[in-house]
């Protein structure tokens, strides 16, 4: 099945981590994107983070840097350096220019430098495959399970950013035939100008005692990820989420949930209630819009949550989307219209 593991099956993959070392801060984890590394005798820390992409056959190579590098960013790192392995169905030249250009390009609006990698043809392929890692460094790692009861969730943006890019690209005529505007459509396609979360994570990082950037499952899957991380409830309104008309259009139009499918773009932080003004702020000063869509709760009934209501007294892990309970990450909604 496409998609990612579920949780018990992907617990046996993080089970196997190779040999110790006394210099990883934070390794495999569920929920957690990335890797944290003591630079000894540097006063900073390496953060890395891989992901693979396969599926946006239009803008693969672009969104394979975002991707990569949104996952270093939300754990309160700089991107510096990415490796790059590319496997092509075929030896097409004109298809490796693109890929190779859009990864070139993406990367020096970054500025993040592409230091290594690996390209092969893998006939068995139907689209490329592009499987970038992506490190940088920071004196403040911000893991996704730092959130603590109490916190206020944002995000930044909005809900299904990458899912609307795609849809208005790779599934255009579908939208279309489903009355989808061509204004509307051609609008939506920008959205691939901002799946950086990159600025959003700067912005905010300071403030955060938890990031997490929405990528496969969209919204739910990062909430159920942030919860599993750290042992926590997270209550969520749906009214309260940012999602935009084109979004709404888009997924309306092929009957996907805009909370349920790819993220790219947003960034949720979990952000101690005294410091969400200066969080607010610092994004307003870099032109980021952002919504406050819940709070963190303790999973023992503490923390705001009436343990004499069945609804709330939720264990570890869940997330409570207008009082009701989620405990499995979804899959991606998306995912149906490539099979």
């Amino acid at each position: 099945m496409t998609g990612k593991l579920g949780p018990e099956a992907l617990a046996a993959v993080l089970a196997a981590t190779g040999a110790d070392d006394d210099a990883i801060e934070a390794g495999p984890a569920y929920g957690e994107d990335a890797a944290a590394i003591d630079l000894t005798g540097a006063e900073s820390t390496l953060v890395v983070a891989a992901d693979p992409l396969s599926l946006a056959a239009d803008a693969v190579g672009e969104l394979a840097v975002h991707v990569a590098c949104n996952d270093v960013a939300a754990s309160g790192a700089d991107p510096r350096w990415l490796t790059h392995t590319l496997f092509l169905p075929d030896d097409d030249p004109a298809r490796l220019r693109t890929v190779a250009e859009q990864v070139d390009a993406t990367a020096r609006d970054l500025g993040v430098a592409v230091v290594g990698g690996h390209t092969e043809v893998l006939p068995s392929l139907e689209r490329p495959l592009c499987s970038m890692t992506a490190l940088g460094t920071t004196d403040r790692f911000v893991s996704t399970g730092g959130a603590e009861p109490g916190d206020r969730l944002l995000l930044t943006k909005g809900a299904g950013i990458e899912a609307t890019a795609i849809l208005a690209t790779d599934f255009r005529e579908e939208c279309a035939e489903a009355g989808v505007s061509a204004a509307t459509l051609d609008s939506a396609a920008a959205f691939l100008d901002e799946v950086s979360v990159v600025p959003d994570a700067a912005a905010v990082r300071d403030a955060a005692t938890a990031m997490h950037d929405p990528t496969e499952g969209g919204l739910l899957t990062a909430l159920v990820e942030t919860a599993s991380a750290s042992e926590t409830v997270l209550a969520v309104e749906r009214d309260r989420v940012p999602v935009r008309p084109e979004t709404e259009a888009c997924c309306a139009a092929v009957g996907v949930d805009p909370l349920a499918t790819f993220g790219s773009g947003a960034l949720l932080a979990a952000v101690p209630p005294e410091r969400v003004g200066e969080a607010i702020d610092a994004l307003a000063a870099a032109g980021i819009a952002v919504g406050e869509i819940g709070e963190v709760r303790a999973a023992d009934g503490a923390g705001g949550v009436d343990a004499s209501d069945a609804s709330d007294a939720s264990d570890a892990g869940a997330v409570l989307l207008d009082g009701d309970r989620i405990d499995e990450p979804p899959r991606d909604e998306l995912y149906p219209l490539w099979e």
